[in-house]
This record gives structure tokens, C-alpha cells and sequence, in this order.
């Protein structure tokens, strides 16, 4: 415990001086903008109230919604700093060294050198908690009579994209479009609280996202190994930021032990795991 303060005094004293040296003395009050995934709610504002305590002088402002609304309003000229994207498409759009099959714009809105994996997640199939009357337990039952109605993500939404093709790959998805049985949301937490809600009976999400409502829901499958592409959350600081070495230290911070130790405790996995 002794070493893991003393890391984090170290840190923070590191961070201090270096943006004093780079900034204004007299006007260090800093305001970062980072948007990041909704299934990343819980995690990141315990992330910025331990960032809070180490270096005061910054305040993270969030903006949390759909990965796909995120990079939306980042190519419409929103500030922001840092970006945190559900799925490895949404920022390769907006990064100039992707795949240009990708980045079919040649957008170039990630800082060179700032983009990392923070972490990796599971896709889960829950139900209201303790209403699971008919036996929901696979991901196969949401084409059977045991599904009236199912929450999924849009399809610019990466839980949407990733529940298609879960159901793609079990050979599926057209049969499941075409039983009119889909409500469709715009991000991950729309999806947790129709089923939460008692509004569908069962629901695509995030294993972090179930477990932040065990409480509300139950998890009834894992989505079948290999039947989607590993999930993993890239980030980056943006080129237009007006806060750079902010924006690259709190970059830094968010791959550092204590927030790794964070992530885990809220379900998320190390990238590759």
C-alpha cells in the first residue's frame, strides 16, 4: 500500500510540474472534454474522482452516449479532447493512419502517437431480474416463443453492431428481422433500462453494463466464443485540442495500475484478455 501512494504522489507531482511548466502559472484551471462510451458511465466518473484527487487543478467533463453519436459530433466540430470508443470502427473512421477501406473520408482527427486499447469487455443476454418465466438461457431462444420483444442497439451503435453479428454468425439475423420482434435503441443503456423496465423480455448488452444493474437484471448467456470480434475499446486525444499535455497526461493516467485496477472492478478486462 505504501509503494502504491508513493507511485501516485510521484505521478501526480510529475503531471503538476510538467503543466506548469507548459501553462500559464496564473490561469491553471483546466476543463478536459472527453467523450466516451455509455458503458463506460460507471467506470470513468470513478476514474475522474480519483484523477480529481491526485491533480485538482483538472476537471473531467463527460460526455457519455453512443460510440457512433460520439464520432458524429466529434466530425461536427464538438470539443473534445479525448475520445473513448466502444469499437475499434468508429475511431479508425476518424483516424488518418487506419485503413483507408475504413476511413473512406481520410479523416484525421486522432492526435499521432495518443491512441491506445484501454480495455476489453463481453456481450451478455439479460432479462428483467427474476422474470424469466419462460426460460430464457441462449441466445438461439430470442427466435423462439419464448421472445416477444428484444432490446438491440442500433446499427451505428457497436452493441448493435456486435449483436448483429453474433446472430449473422449463427445464421439468424435475416430470420430474427423478419419476426418483427426487435425494439431497436440508440446506445447500450437505452437497451438496459427497456429490459430493466420490464419493457422486452430479454436484451443485448455489455457484461460491465449487467453488472452495474445486478440489481435489476439477470444475465442468462454469454454470447457463444467466437460469434463476434474481440471487444475492445480503443482511445485517443484529438488533434484539435486546445489542452494537450492535459489531455496526454490524463491519457497516460487512464493506463496506469490504479486505473487499471478501476476498470477490472467494474468488469471490463485488459485489452487482449
Amino acid at each position: 500500500m505504501k509503494r502504491c501512494a508513493g507511485t501516485r504522489r510521484s505521478f501526480a507531482l510529475l503531471l503538476i510540474v510538467g503543466f506548469l511548466a507548459l501553462s500559464p502559472a496564473s490561469a491553471y484551471a483546466v476543463e478536459l472534454s472527453v467523450f466516451a462510451a455509455a458503458s463506460m458511465t460507471e467506470s470513468m466518473n470513478r476514474v475522474a474522482e480519483a484523477y480529481r484527487a491526485i491533480v485538482p487543478e483538472v476537471t473531467i467533463v463527460y460526455n457519455f452516449d453512443s460510440s457512433g453519436t460520439l464520432k458524429t459530433q466529434i466530425e461536427q466540430g464538438a470539443d473534445c479532447d479525448l475520445f473513448i470508443s466502444a469499437g475499434q470502427k468508429q475511431m479508425n473512421e476518424l483516424d488518418i493512419t487506419a485503413d483507408p477501406a475504413v476511413n473512406k473520408g481520410g479523416l484525421n482527427f486522432v492526435r499521432e502517437g495518443t491512441r491506445f486499447n484501454i480495455v476489453s469487455n463481453q456481450v451478455v443476454l439479460i432479462v428483467p431480474k427474476g422474470q424469466n418465466k419462460r426460460g430464457i438461457a441462449d441466445f438461439r431462444d430470442v427466435t423462439t416463443d419464448k421472445v416477444a420483444l428484444v432490446a438491440l442497439g442500433n446499427s451505428d451503435v457497436p452493441v448493435g453492431q456486435y449483436s448483429e453479428e453474433i446472430y449473422r454468425n449463427l445464421g439468424l439475423w435475416d430470420q430474427l428481422k423478419e419476426m418483427n420482434r426487435i425494439t431497436y435503441c440508440s446506445n447500450v443503456k437505452e437497451v438496459l433500462s427497456q429490459v430493466a423496465a420490464g419493457a422486452v423480455d430479454c436484451g443485448i448488452v455489455y457484461g460491465t453494463d449487467a453488472a452495474s444493474a445486478a440489481d435489476k437484471v439477470d444475465v442468462v448467456a454469454q454470447a457463444p466464443k467466437g460469434s463476434h470480434r474481440p471487444i475492445v475499446y480503443p482511445a485517443g486525444v484529438m488533434r484539435a485540442t486546445q489542452k494537450p499535455v492535459e489531455a496526454i497526461a490524463f491519457a497516460k493516467y487512464l493506463q496506469s495500475p490504479e486505473c487499471v485496477a478501476i476498470f477490472e472492478r467494474h468488469g471490463f478486462s485488459k485489452p487482449g484478455e
